[in-house]
């Protein structure tokens, strides 16, 4: 069925594929993971909203890690094993703060008021080990995996300003489906968030100068290094718009709250965006390139028929499950 397409072709479908992948996993785990981290331990109230915001949707988010993890391994089995050499250890104390969001979700629903507490701030340490277990990861992974303490450095970087980046979008999914005081808290959070990220957007793109010779070479060359300066200068003012919003929206009796979640996602794309064009071709960054570590190409065909039956898939189900449950989150009950 695919037989003409090139092997240079199947790379490229299959890292597009990738970015694809943990694009729609960063946005859409990101949020719920966002929440998690933000759960307050002393409100109650606020904690059963917010995990009633992110219920429908949390689990299956978590199907862009597994498509994404399976893609590197069937495409590009070279680099997803020295991906994993490198970074067994934070890809550990991920999955270890997955369970816990996963175990403490169900538990918290069936074990007595009193204790109901501990598992919710269980689901709020696990989001929080998670979310910086993915950004020291990827601060490793934009070095080229390297070990160093400069390559260490600015993991710990990456991790707080993940978090944040996760926080952020966290914050305006929450205003977007709460109302109230919540509501209002989460506008709090928001304006807060904005700040970090905008301080975290910038440290990045003057640390991405340094770190690879031809990234460098490309960002400061015509005509892409226009489009890569552009990116950040357009991110900075969505977040200023955004934060012009975060103060004139809880006045504006509840029109336009969708803005903040919606620029939060172009800038989460536009980030992806400019890693992506910065990077390319290389699938570990400045170390090896999509077409060393392609697997191979009959068996990629062959695969082929089935990626392209199941990601509609998944992507129709995504869509179906937040159209159903669209609109403000219910009240959340377990009875």
């Amino acid at each position: 069925m695919f037989e003409n397409i090139s092997a240079e072709m199947l790379g490229n479908i299959y890292v597009g594929l990738l970015g694809l992948s943990v694009l729609l996993y960063a946005i859409l785990d990101g949020y719920d993971l966002g929440v998690g981290v933000l759960i307050p331990p002393r409100t109650e109230a606020f904690r059963d909203d917010m995990i009633a915001s992110i219920g429908p949707y949390w689990d299956a988010n978590e199907t862009w890690l597994v498509l994404a993890i399976g893609l590197l391994l069937i495409a590009f089995p070279e680099a997803h094993s020295e991906f994993l050499q490198t970074l067994y250890l934070p890809a550990t104390f991920m999955l270890l703060g997955l369970i816990l969001r996963g175990v403490a979700f169900d538990f918290r629903a069936k074990v007595v008021q009193v204790q109901k507490r501990k598992w919710d701030l269980v689901f709020k340490y696990g989001s929080l080990l998670t979310t910086l277990a993915q950004g020291y990861m990827l601060g490793i992974y934009v070095t080229g995996l390297r070990t160093d303490i400069w390559a260490q450095g600015f993991a710990l970087l990456a991790a707080f300003g993940v978090t944040a980046a996760y926080a952020f979008i966290g914050s305006c999914w929450l205003i977007l489906k709460s109302e109230g005081e919540l509501q209002e808290k989460a506008y709090y959070w928001a304006r807060r968030g904005l700040i970090v990220l905008a301080v975290g957007i910038t440290a990045v793109s003057i640390t991405n100068l340094t770190l690879h010779d031809d990234v460098r070479d490309l960002w400061l060359s015509a005509p892409w290094g226009y489009v890569l300066f552009a990116i950040p200068v357009a991110c900075f003012a969505l977040l200023a718009l955004c934060g012009v919003l975060l103060k004139k929206l809880p006045d504006a009796q509840g029109k336009g709250e969708w803005l903040p979640f919606f620029i939060a996602l172009l800038v989460f794309l536009l980030c992806f965006t400019a890693f992506g064009i910065s990077y390319y071709p290389f699938i570990i960054p400045g170390h090896m390139t999509v077409m060393d570590a392609l697997s191979d190409a009959n068996s990629l065909r062959f695969l082929l028929v089935g990626v392209v039956i199941v990601v509609p898939i998944i992507l129709a189900y995504t869509a179906m499950v937040y159209k159903i449950f669209s609109g403000k989150s219910e009240k959340l009950s377990y009875y």
